[in-house]
C-alpha cells in the first residue's frame, strides 16, 4: 500500500494530478490518496511524475509518496467514516 499527498499552487496541474492519480487508488483527504497495488503501479507513477510533473513544480509545490509495509498497515488506526474502509459487507438480496 501507498499513501501519496500532493500540492501544487497551480490549479490546472493539481486538477490534472488528481484525475492522473486517481485511476489508481481511492481519496483519504483532499489531496492524499491510499493506493493498494503492486510495485509496478508506484512505478508507473513514479516514471508519470518524473516525466510529466516534475518539470513543471514551482516554489513549494510537492508529492510525497508513502510506502506502507505489512506490518505497518496492522499499526493505522482507523476513525470516523474511515474505519468502514477495512470491515467486509455483507449484502443480502
Amino acid at each position: 500500500m501507498f499513501i501519496i499527498s500532493y500540492d501544487f499552487s497551480n490549479d490546472k496541474i493539481r486538477t490534472k494530478f488528481s484525475k492522473f492519480i486517481q485511476k489508481f487508488g481511492r481519496k483519504i483527504q483532499y489531496s492524499v490518496y491510499e493506493i493498494r497495488n503492486s510495485q509496478r503501479v508506484l512505478q508507473n507513477i513514479l516514471s508519470e511524475i518524473e516525466l510529466v510533473y516534475k518539470k513543471k513544480f514551482e516554489g513549494a509545490d510537492s508529492i510525497l509518496i508513502f510506502q506502507i509495509c505489512e506490518g505497518d498497515k496492522k499499526k493505522i488506526k482507523r476513525f470516523g467514516y474511515a474505519e468502514n474502509e477495512e470491515k467486509e459487507v455483507l449484502i443480502f438480496s
